[in-house]
């Protein structure tokens, strides 16, 4: 039984609202992640099936965190006569949900059942190939940015993507139709395909969709506010008969709309559940009153939203800091002397503290300062484990041996190591394969397609295909209950092609060769996971690609190696605490960003933005900005961000000279007067 009187009365009214829509309006640092679990944990014991709780999240970290809360207040089930065990509520995040639902219906939709699911790098390599064969037209366009596009026109389709420039949006459905074709003939899907075709399963076969709703009888959906168009429909499919739908989201901390994200799904609740019980949750047990009275200031210039009001009773705190710097380099040294003094002064370990900026480039001169003083540090979203080239050839190995139509990691693979495969060999199978709609593995086992190569490519061919052929059937038919047999099975197959004596011949380094080699064994090791033993090898495999695959943010939390200072985006920072941040770079043209300003109608998610770094600090916050930052190697004039303007400048502390030590809350209020002369009244620009 989970005891409720450990809630305030906010939170425990959210716990107890077990009937009907119900909307929790959880600000920054309110406890949301433990109202959502003691729910699920009241919701059993009030009766509720296990098996009928679904919760929804956007991250593998935080449904991780969420099934960890639940399993200290439900225990998990003992087993039955027949050896299985009770459901479980389902938690987990879209993808995963729509994974589950697809894999036993997909084949509905004309898919085999062991589709592979493309990451990002899979898919900007199928847009590559797409954007190559156009580009005699003219045609020439970042593949990032096209890919980007073609996410927004499938998501939200043509009307509400946003294109402004009708050519713009010419192109993006050009791709789109190409893109959906290649990937079909791969019997691939991307993480957009894994929403939308469950839609698409939806509309096309009612029993499905009558199967869901009644297995998913009470139905929770966590940072509703990040929804887009489809995740919206999806959760509106699987409720709107039973109405049992509780949505938890702040509309101040939708920072995604680049991404997609529509506010609105939150901000127009009621229009779609007029019956919708509304609670808030304002009490924040991360930062002082200080902190936090200047994030309700901030924010507060955003008209549409819901007015939340954030407080705490952990006390006013300090003053917020404000510097002014002559460059971002005298910015870094500033940042890294002040966690310096903080350490070896008050025993403040490196940990504690985390760095914001708003874009990946203001990092360069915060890494060098950092380097030079000897600071250990992480930057979160530096390279994966996962993109490391060893780990991406073995994965694609993997992939191609439960589906060889994945023409991506086929070709990846298909010459490493080395087997007398020429590009040109390559080319000219993919270049069939595209004129037979085919995928590349096909065309290897087309006669005549082959009948066109050079005897020699033939013969490297032909034994790349028997290789895939005699792997794949070793997985099929290996030993299900051995709890190491994945990892042998790849392992052999790994050593028969020689892949790690090439690995060794290919670095000039040793050092770097042997820490390749590290990383190989890793993932080999971590091929027999926990969960998985007694399943048949093959189902076994697809479960741990679809498990990496899913976990989109694997590194971004887990980088740091013991006491270092975080350096992070405002865009990755949210769901993260620090007891001291910095947030340096608070310029016009990074914050705002100069496109947001450009485009216009934007400034309200940058100001969200900069009210989600603020809500990160627990104890002190220091921002920062520079009179020149350094743009292409030459010093730029920088002005300080309009969003600065905002702050009550009783809350400031604003040092004249950075080597003066702190200076009074007058001179604060002396330095805003100043900056408002110099700048204009907020308003200006549209930042009212």
């Amino acid at each position: 039984m989970v005891n409720l009187g450990t809630l305030n009365p906010q939170q425990r009214e959210a716990v107890e609202s077990l009937s009907g829509p119900v909307l929790i309006l959880a600000g920054a640092g309110t406890g949301k992640t433990r109202v959502i679990t003691m729910r699920v944990a009241h919701l059993i014991d009030r009766g509720a099936a296990p098996g009928g709780i679904l919760a929804v999240t956007f991250t593998n970290k935080a449904a991780r965190e969420m099934v960890e809360r639940v399993s200290q207040w439900v225990p998990r089930p003992p087993r039955g006569r027949d050896g299985e065990r009770a459901e479980r509520p389902t938690i987990c995040t879209f993808h995963s949900l729509c994974v589950r639902i697809l894999r036993g219906h997909i084949e509905r939709l004309g898919y085999k059942r062991n589709f592979t699911i493309y990451d990002e790098g899979e898919q900007l390599g199928v847009i590559k190939k797409i954007l190559s064969q156009i580009s005699a037209r003219g045609e020439r366009a970042d593949p990032q940015a096209v890919l980007g596009l073609l996410s927004r026109l499938r998501n939200n389709g043509p009307e509400r993507a946003g294109f402004r420039d009708p050519g713009v949006r010419a192109l993006a459905e050009h791709v789109q139709r190409r893109y959906e074709s290649a990937l079909r003939a791969c019997n691939a899907v991307d993480f957009d395909d894994l929403i939308l075709l469950t839609l698409r399963l939806f509309r096309e076969h009612a029993d499905a969709l009558a199967a869901c709703r009644a297995r998913y009888r009470h139905v929770m959906v966590d940072e509703y506010q990040d929804t887009n168009a489809a995740q919206f429909e999806l959760v509106h499919a699987l409720t709107r008969e039973h109405r049992q739908l509780c949505v938890v989201g702040d509309d101040d901390q939708s920072i995604y709309g680049w991404r997609g994200a529509e506010t609105a799904n939150l901000l127009e609740f009621e229009r779609h559940y007029p019956e919708v019980k509304v609670i808030k949750l304002e009490q924040n047990y991360r930062s002082t009153d200080t902190i936090l009275q200047a994030a309700n200031a901030v924010i507060r210039h955003n008209v549409r939203r819901r007015g939340k009001q954030l407080w705490s009773s952990r006390g006013r705190g300090v003053p917020i800091a404000l510097w002014t710097h002559a460059d971002d380099e005298a910015e870094a040294r500033a940042v890294v002397e002040e966690i310096e003094f903080a350490r070896q002064g008050r025993r403040v370990p490196w940990a504690e503290h985390a760095v914001l900026f708003r874009t990946n480039q203001q990092s360069r001169p915060l890494e060098a300062a950092l380097r030079k003083a000897g600071v250990r540090y992480h930057l979160v979203g530096g390279q994966s484990f996962f993109d490391r080239r060893e780990v991406r050839d073995l994965m694609a190995y993997l992939k191609v041996c439960v589906n060889a139509h994945d023409d991506i990691s086929l070709l990846r693979i298909a010459n490493v190591p080395a087997r007398g495969m020429s590009d040109v060999t390559l080319q000219r199978l993919l270049a069939a394969s595209q004129e037979r709609k085919s995928s590349v593995y096909s065309a290897m086992k087309n006669p005549a397609v082959m009948a066109a190569l050079p005897a020699r490519a033939q013969a490297a061919v032909d034994g790349f295909v028997a290789l895939i052929d005699r792997a794949a059937d070793a997985l099929r038919h290996g030993p299900a209950g051995d709890a190491h047999a994945l990892e042998r099975w790849a392992g052999g197959l790994m050593t028969d092609i020689g892949y790690v004596e090439d690995l060794r011949r290919s670095e000039k380094d040793p050092e770097t060769a042997e820490n390749r080699v590290r990383n190989f064994r890793e993932l080999l090791s971590s091929l027999d996971g926990e969960g998985r033993g007694g399943l048949p090898l093959a189902e076994r495999l697809e479960q741990f690609l679809e498990e990496v695959t899913l976990d989109t943010e694997r590194e971004a939390e887990d980088e740091a190696i013991g006491d270092s200072v975080t350096l992070i985006t405002m865009h990755s920072c949210k769901g993260l605490e620090f007891p001291h941040v910095f947030i340096v770079g608070l310029e016009e043209g990074l914050l705002p960003h100069a496109r947001s300003v450009a485009e216009g109608g934007t400034l309200d998610e940058e100001r969200r933005l900069f009210y989600v770094a603020i809500t990160r600090a627990m104890q002190t916050l220091t921002l920062s900005h520079c009179g020149a930052r350094r743009k292409y190697g030459q010093l730029a004039p920088a002005h300080p961000s309009r969003f600065l303007r905002e702050l009550p400048p009783d809350l400031i502390e604003r040092p004249g000279d950075m080597n003066a030590g702190p200076a009074s809350a007058e001179a604060g209020r002396q330095w805003f007067a100043a900056m408002r002369a110099n700048l204009g009244e907020p308003g200006a620009g549209g930042s009212r």
